[in-house]
């Protein structure tokens, strides 16, 4: 293709990547009508997902991928990138949040949408690993989680509260004193962010519980209910991971079974978990949990990258595969969407952002390569190029027609 007809054609495609953007925003905004007496209506329930604003290293590889003439490629990455995302919040000041999530939920609200937030701010947050960080304390995280608060306001929100809080604490990585001083904190932190924000008009709380590969079933659910999930809509599944919609359908019916079996004064510890038989776990929910799923706790999932499902990592070959962290040839999952079919499900989300970094994974070894990539990983939110196309070439469902 001569140089003139490829620079026309990428200018082409850019321009037509702007329209479609321009066009999504206008297919959501609200539409301002007035009854026949000039009185506004009540505001109606979010017709949609919101989109955040674009990884700005995502827009560039777009271009640049243009310009040497991959058109499908760059096509794809902006799909991916035009599809509803999480907005993740962490390390500012309590005015920097407060100021930032009435921006989002502001700009949501004048498309009809529904924001999906990410508040990643927890004391001892990842338990100093690749996205280490977080507030300095208990006080301080309150006044930020109050910030949040604020920022919301009565504006219809989704919130993901503190991916990893759950299913990684203090207690679970060495961090914690012999009296577990900090696991205590943390289940105050989460509980105070439920109290905070769930009594809101329009805030929807999900609480950590990981992700069918890691705790069973009669772990976590003591977890969620010592952090308050009683209190909060629900519990999200699969943050940053690779396990299939099946799996954790059945390990998010498991969970709010037992939540459900527990708030009736059963004991967690005789719970079906995802180990059991499914035909011997259905038989023991059938018999002793006969609460609707309309009253019982319901799930989120995320489906960003889980559409390979996991990694499973050569054996022997490393002294910890972190198989989480950037595995090769993973593709995007399912789109978001609310609704799922599950009348415990309350919505398949892309929360981690597609594209973005899990860290410098060195999986055991020296480093600083990834072994399994011959190069070294981006840091952890940073763009990762390669991996984008990766999960762009090996979605499931494709996210391009063939």
């Amino acid at each position: 293709m001569p140089a003139r007809v490829r620079a026309r054609t990428a200018r082409t495609l850019v321009t037509a990547a702007t329209a479609t953007a321009a066009l999504a925003a206008v297919a959501v905004a609200p539409a301002h009508a007035t009854t026949g007496h000039g009185t506004t209506p009540a505001p109606r329930p979010p017709a949609a997902l919101y989109t955040p604003p674009a990884n700005a290293d995502g827009n560039r590889q777009i271009l640049d991928l243009l310009r040497h003439g991959q058109f499908r490629d760059a096509a794809g990455v902006l799909a991916m990138t035009l599809t509803p995302q999480a907005v993740w919040y962490g390390d500012g000041t309590p005015a920097q949040v407060e100021s930032s999530v009435r921006k989002t939920v502001t700009d949501a609200a004048r498309r009809h949408a529904l924001p999906v937030l990410a508040l990643y701010n927890i004391p001892g947050r990842d338990c100093a690993q690749y996205s280490a960080g977080g507030a300095a304390n208990t006080a301080e995280y309150e006044a930020w989680i109050d910030a949040v608060k604020r920022g919301i306001g009565a504006r219809p929100a989704t919130v993901i509260l503190e991916p990893d809080s759950l299913a990684l604490l203090p207690s679970d990585c060495g961090a914690d004193d012999a009296q577990g001083t900090l696991t205590a904190a943390r289940y105050d932190e989460v509980h105070y962010a439920v109290e905070a924000l769930e009594p809101q008009a329009g805030t929807k709380v999900y609480l950590d519980a990981g992700h069918s590969g890691w705790h069973n079933v009669n772990d976590i659910v003591p977890r969620l209910v010592e952090a308050g999930v009683g209190d909060a809509t629900g519990f999200y599944l699969n943050i940053s991971n690779y396990r299939s919609d099946s799996e954790l359908a059945w390990y998010g019916k498991l969970i709010s079974s037992c939540l459900a079996y527990a708030a009736g004064g059963g004991d967690t510890a005789a719970c079906p978990n995802q180990y059991w038989p499914v035909n011997d776990a259905q038989t023991w929910l059938t018999a002793n949990v006969h609460t609707a799923p309309s009253a019982m706790k319901h799930f989120v999932t995320d489906t960003s990258r889980n559409g390979q499902g996991p990694w499973t990592p050569p054996s022997g070959v490393y002294t910890d595969a972190q198989d989480w962290c950037n595995p090769p040839g993973r593709g995007l999952g399912a789109r978001p969407t609310l609704k799922t079919g599950d009348p415990l499900a309350d919505a398949k989300l892309w929360v981690k952002i597609p594209g973005e970094s899990d860290g410098q994974c060195t999986r055991g070894t020296a480093g600083p390569n990834d072994p399994e990539r011959g190069y070294a990983d981006p840091a952890a939110g940073a763009w990762f190029t390669q991996q984008a196309l990766e999960l762009v070439r090996r979605a499931n469902p494709p996210l391009l027609p063939h």
